[in-house]
């Protein structure tokens, strides 16, 4: 039997297995192709992403370190748009001036309106790191619906197409046997390829991706206790 459908699958190339599809079969075929397109394209843009994100974090660290000024910080941090620690760095900003702007106004309990600056500072720096992360894990999820549904997608392509042809075959009335099957379960088995294809490149591509964010969190998270030091030194003695 399976001489027969490998000998029909060597006869077609992948392109007349996926145009000789049909019904159910061809519904999972393009379902697949739009699953791995899709990724494909998450994948590329992702790259891009992460591999600005990580410049442009080594950079704006570098000009944080080597400045004697906050405010010179801060404009380069302007242009640096795709970097979570250049975000960080400007909310934390923004919210140390604030503070400096109302240190006329303050009461005379210095120590509590010192502790209360500090942790308005400590939260805009969380609330940037989240809406960093978020920012920098979009889309992953896709990633991972398709590398974990596509295979089972493709099975299911291939149990219907081979059923299919099990069904035709009984209803046949030639002597063919085997060889009236043979090619349509070639068909069917081209949904388990191509579920495979679309989700070993997302799987990896995810994995892979996961760790450069994981990197660029811990960067985030160093960087904010650093300025948080920073701060409490130079601004709230």
């Amino acid at each position: 039997m399976f001489q027969h459908v490998f000998l029909a699958a060597e006869q077609l190339n992948i392109v007349d297995l996926i145009k000789d599809s049909t019904g159910a079969v061809m519904a999972v075929l393009v379902i697949l192709v739009a699953m791995s397109l899709v990724s494909w394209y998450i994948i590329a843009m992702k790259a891009a992403y992460l591999s600005k994100a990580r410049r442009q974090s080594d950079k704006i660290q570098e000009v944080f370190w080597h400045s004697k000024r906050l405010d010179n910080t801060y404009k380069e941090a302007e242009q640096l748009v795709r970097s979570p620690v250049a975000q960080m760095f400007r909310a934390g900003y923004v919210e140390l001036t604030k503070l400096k702007k109302g240190e006329k106004e303050r009461d005379k309990d210095a120590e509590t309106m010192e502790l209360s600056g500090i942790e308005n500072v400590e939260r805009a720096l969380r609330r940037a790191s989240l809406a960093e992360t978020t920012e920098l894990e979009k889309n992953l999820s896709f990633l991972a619906t398709t590398g974990s549904t596509a295979p089972f997608i493709g099975l299911f392509g291939t149990v219907w197409g081979i059923m299919h042809a099990f069904v035709n075959l009984s209803a046949s009335t030639s002597d063919m046997g085997i060889q009236t099957v043979s090619g349509p379960i070639a068909e069917a088995l081209i949904a388990t390829a191509i579920g495979l294809l679309a989700a070993i490149p997302s799987v990896m591509a995810y994995n892979f991706f996961n760790q450069k964010i994981k990197v660029l969190q811990a960067d985030m998270e160093s960087f904010s206790n650093d300025f948080l030091n920073i701060v409490k030194r130079h601004f709230f003695k």
